[in-house]
């Protein structure tokens, strides 16, 4: 009797403590949402756009929208992708994704039209087919292998310098993956290494893994890129050199139109603006220089083209961009989302900050945004990694 009393008081300790660990996980959760609330109510848009939280999700990095919306995917630079279930203004829920799964900084996502997610990893590429529709069943057995671990690279190149990857499947069927450069500027006995596998630049494969080849070279670190719906055409934003000065050299967005261009990198650390490294060697004569110039050092990441039509029309077909903002500036810049139109002509004009308020200027920052991602209805999602959150963003006519 004695000890089934003690049995049930045990019990009963148990589930009190249950009960006080579920609370004390629950309290800071919405105690942080309420913290990014607070600061989104800081931030600038133009007249009849509002910003609000739409989930928590720790180190939120990149976006990868299911075909049809049914599912949001979002990537981090750690071990772990989440599954978000739309709700509306908010998302109904947030859950890990193939949480069995070993990954190593999954950050590249992207999805092929019947519904297939692609995970560019560090150093692996993977894919799960019906991601979205069978997401809450599907674990690490059930990822295809299509570039093994090891193989993106070679091992002895691996660093945590550069390595968020970021994918997306082109209009000819084909798998783009960035693959940034390893060093601040290359030691010049690896370039014709780098040259031959691709880092430094864009590769492109066939769904299936097979067909790897080098699409775009000269390419510093690109952790952003979308193709232009009215031509197909790819464009990308890339990283450029540090400590070189606080106000050079800039930020890119460029235009690739066909294979085998080369962008300059590591004879110009942004723009036309020459590296010091290189400054006596002569740079590849057909170098194709930046679409847009960005601000030195405000790190711009993810980008789309804005398809839908929830915004005013002059957004219609232009591209939204997230800053990640300064670590080697004396006074930081970026830490926003910028918009940058683009013409009939596809030429674009110069970026103007669409989101901005998470730089402070003291130096500190109350945010900092990595990707961007449209939903079916037209409204804008950013993520920020320093609040771990997903912001939605959405237009009202007035």
């Amino acid at each position: 009797m004695h000890d089934a009393v003690r049995k049930l008081a045990f019990g009963a300790a148990v589930l009190a403590l249950l009960a006080l660990f579920a609370y004390a996980r629950a309290e800071p959760t919405a105690s942080r949402a309420e913290e990014v609330e607070a600061t989104l109510r800081r931030i600038r848009l133009p007249d009849g756009f509002s910003i609000s939280l739409y989930a928590l999700v720790p180190h939120a990095r990149s976006l990868a929208v299911a075909p049809g919306g049914e599912a949001i995917f979002v990537g981090t630079d750690e071990r772990r992708i989440f599954a978000l279930t739309p709700g509306g203004e908010r998302a109904a829920a947030v859950e890990p994704f193939a949480s069995d799964a070993a990954f190593v900084m999954p950050h590249g996502l992207c999805f092929d039209k019947d519904g297939t997610l692609f995970v560019a990893e560090q150093n692996r590429v993977s894919s799960f087919a019906r991601a979205a529709s069978d997401r809450h069943r599907l674990r690490a057995a059930d990822a295809r292998i299509l570039v093994p671990q090891g193989a993106l690279i070679p091992p002895a190149e691996q660093s945590p310098f550069h390595s968020a990857r970021i994918c997306r499947v082109g209009p000819d069927g084909k798998l783009y993956v960035s693959l940034g450069q390893p060093h601040n500027v290359p030691p010049p006995d690896k370039l014709a290494l780098y040259d031959r596998i691709g880092m430094g630049g864009i590769i492109r494969m066939n769904r299936d893994g097979s067909g790897r080849e080098v699409f775009a070279r000269g390419i510093r670190n690109s952790v952003g890129m979308d193709f232009d719906p009215s031509d197909g055409v790819l464009w990308f934003t890339d990283n450029q050199v540090d400590s070189m000065g606080d106000d050079t050299p800039p930020g890119e967005i460029n235009r690739a139109p066909r294979a085998g261009l080369n962008f300059g990198f590591p004879w110009y650390g942004g723009g036309k603006v020459r590296t010091r490294e290189y400054a006596r060697e002569t740079p590849p004569a057909d170098v194709v220089f930046p679409e847009v110039e960005e601000a030195p050092h405000a790190a711009d990441l993810g980008m789309i083209f804005y398809t839908g039509d929830m915004f005013p029309p002059r957004y219609r077909g232009g591209v939204f961009s997230a800053q990640h903002g300064s670590w080697d500036r004396a006074m930081p810049v970026g830490a926003r989302v910028m918009f940058t139109p683009v013409g009939a002509d596809r030429k674009a004009s110069a970026s103007e900050p669409f989101a901005e308020g998470w730089n402070t200027t003291d130096p500190h920052y109350l945010g900092r945004p990595v990707d961007v991602a449209q939903l079916p209805d037209g409204s804008l999602l950013v993520t920020d990694d320093q609040n771990g959150a997903v912001y939605r963003i959405a237009y009202v006519a007035r």
